[in-house]
């Protein structure tokens, strides 16, 4: 037989032999009402509601919330313009996470679920009820246009989360398939239940990438009702939304009028709170914790306070270093910066004592990394061993400090010094440049100015130049996206199942991407490396394994100034609503509470009466 026939019958045999793989029948896969990322959801498909919510919770009322800065949009999905708070309301997703698991989605758009055992593919089935706002039913072509037009066009996190998905097709009206190469994330099903569903028809013949200030037609149980841009954004319950019975929702979006309210200053917004002129505020400040509440309305009973507990990772905030700065490229330098940091002088003084100090990046959480890596952790670190720092491998972690401010800066003067620094007439010069260190703080809250004045001071011990810019929110946010700082104050959320994201936080292909959450500016194979093998990870060990050895890498590499942590959300709110008890383990869920008739009335009748 001839040499070329043989390589084609060759070739047709690996095709049929990968197309069998594949091809799982779909009447062999149990279609189902929801999914989970490890273990199976704990709902069984015929769930009549949420755990957590009130079926029975009456409908009406208001709640108004404070939003920071300013918007010129109504579109969230894009880069340009700034989005106005609460358009996630607006729309519908094709699943929905339950706040008391950990990672588990039901289906919302998605009337049914197949997800082939080997995750090589999933089908959804939508919900043939359900609809637009404007009637327009939503279809597999609606899912279809909606995926690849977030995924190229929309902002950057949504390439890095469907980087994944090989293919999208509509097999019919209701039903859609994703298609994953051989490299997908265990969680990417999940990823894709929390995809947006947009109308193709309204957006066919609009300009997807402009800022708009127009009124967003979705299929959720919210729409905008009103707007001043800038201002004022208000949401009013769909009265006939198509899916307000659903198990999914019932007990859920009970509250008619949504009010987000803009300052520009965090002070102006709890004076009022404090006034009566807002309903619910999450407080970020330990200080205004401890002092700001001690008023009349507090002690009468009409303003309570609570901590809602949070079992997920604290994640990390931190000062942010840019790497794309040539100040920070040394290690050395950048870990001389982490020194400065007196948190427990801060605690104390500022704090109330309130705050636990921040080390890892998935702090509070079993993907921790402590002491010396793991066996595991060892098989996915030794690839890189050029490529990462020795104490990677013989440190163990925490990493090791002086006790007490003065040695620490000591500490960091000989690192400074080994970074081919000496400070003459008491600045820090550069031996090779002669030019000084230089460094400037972005800020856009006042609040944080009394936490980071010490720093700076701390640094000037040091002979460094440092200096703080507090300017509007809408200037940090454009300075941000074009990556126009020194140091910034930003995070890194931490769910307690990370995956596709961490490619947008971590990796190079990110680095340089316009409004990227890769802030640091990190190009570097070893994390690239890392983060692929926790987003493959088929197992909780094997992701918490991957977790602990890029938690490790990251905090050996000094490229931010770790802060400080609670485990759980301040909440001051006046005492109208309603909400289940015990709360979701996981989240806190706004959607399943309620306005009470009688407090609500209690409160306006004394706010009137104040006026």
């Amino acid at each position: 037989m001839p040499s070329f026939v043989l390589t084609l019958l060759l070739g047709f045999c690996l095709w049929a032999i990968s197309l069998a793989a594949l091809a799982v029948p779909t009447a062999d896969v149990p279609t189902v009402a929801g999914i989970s990322l490890y273990d199976a959801p704990a709902l069984p498909d015929d769930f009549s509601h949420l755990p957590y919510t009130n079926p029975d919770a009456p409908k009406g009322g208001e709640m108004r919330r404070a939003a920071q800065g300013s918007f010129d949009s109504t579109n969230p999905f894009i880069i340009q313009g700034n989005p106005a708070d609460g358009l996630n309301h607006v729309y519908d997703t094709l699943m929905e996470a339950s706040a008391d698991e950990p990672f588990t989605m039901y289906g919302l758009l998605a009337g049914g679920i197949r997800l082939d055992p080997d995750r090589h593919w999933m089908e959804i089935d939508l919900r043939p009820e359900a609809r637009f706002h404007d009637g327009h039913p939503v279809t597999a072509e609606d899912v279809v246009f909606s995926f690849r037009l977030l995924r190229d066009e929309g902002q950057p996190f949504y390439r890095a989360y469907y980087a994944d998905v090989d293919k999208i097709e509509a097999l019919d009206d209701d039903t859609v398939r994703f298609e994953f190469s051989d490299n997908n994330s265990r969680e990417l099903p999940l990823i894709l239940g929390q995809l947006p569903v947009l109308p193709k028809h309204y957006w066919a013949s609009r300009d997807f990438t402009a800022p708009t200030l127009d009124k967003p037609l979705g299929s959720g149980p919210y729409a905008v009702e009103s707007l001043s841009p800038g201002r004022r954004i208000v949401y009013h319950r769909v009265e006939d939304y198509w899916g307000r019975d659903l198990p999914i929702n019932r007990g859920r979006h009970n509250i008619d009028r949504l009010v987000y309210d803009y300052y520009r200053d965090q002070t102006v917004a709890l004076e009022a709170f404090k006034a009566g002129n807002l309903d619910l505020r999450r407080e970020s400040s330990a200080k205004n914790w401890a002092t700001a509440y001690d008023t009349p309305a507090r002690k009468e009973g009409f303003i309570k306070r609570m901590v809602v507990p949070d079992a997920q990772p604290a994640g990390m905030q931190a000062f942010v270093m840019n790497l794309r700065r040539e100040k920070f490229q040394d290690r050395r330098v950048r870990e001389a910066l982490t020194l400065a940091t007196d948190f427990d002088w801060l605690n104390t003084h500022l704090f109330y004592g309130a705050y636990e100090e921040t080390d890892s990046y998935f702090e509070s959480s079993e993907m921790e990394a402590n002491g010396l890596p793991s066996d595991a952790e060892r098989v996915l670190l030794t690839p890189y061993r050029d490529r990462l720092p020795q104490e990677v491998f013989d440190t163990p972690l925490p990493a090791p400090r002086p006790e007490g401010l003065r040695a620490r800066l000591k500490k960091a003067l000989g690192l400074l010094r080994d970074a081919g620094y000496e400070v003459h007439d008491g600045t820090l010069i550069n031996n090779e440049t002669q030019q000084p260190l230089r460094l400037e703080f972005l800020l856009y809250d006042t609040q944080f100015e009394r936490v980071t004045l010490p720093l700076i001071q701390n640094l000037e011990r040091l002979g460094i130049e440092a200096s703080l810019r507090v300017v509007d929110v809408n200037q940090f946010l454009t300075r941000q996206r074009n990556f126009d700082f020194d140091l910034i104050l930003g995070s890194f959320p931490q769910s307690a199942n990370p995956g596709n994201e961490q490619r947008e936080f971590w990796t190079s292909d990110y680095a340089d991407a316009p409004r990227s959450r890769n802030l640091i500016g990190l190009q570097n194979p070893a994390i690239d490396g890392l983060v692929d093998s926790l987003i493959r990870a088929d197992s909780r060990q094997a992701l918490d394994t991957a977790a602990r050895a890029l938690d490790r890498v990251l905090r050996w590499g000094f490229y931010v100034i770790p802060q400080w942590h609670l485990d759980g959300t301040r909440v001051a709110l006046w005492d109208k609503f309603g909400y289940p008890q015990p709360f979701p383990e996981y989240t806190f869920d706004l959607s399943s509470w309620w306005v009470d008739p009688q407090r609500a009335s209690r409160i306006e009748q004394r706010q009137r009466g104040e006026r």
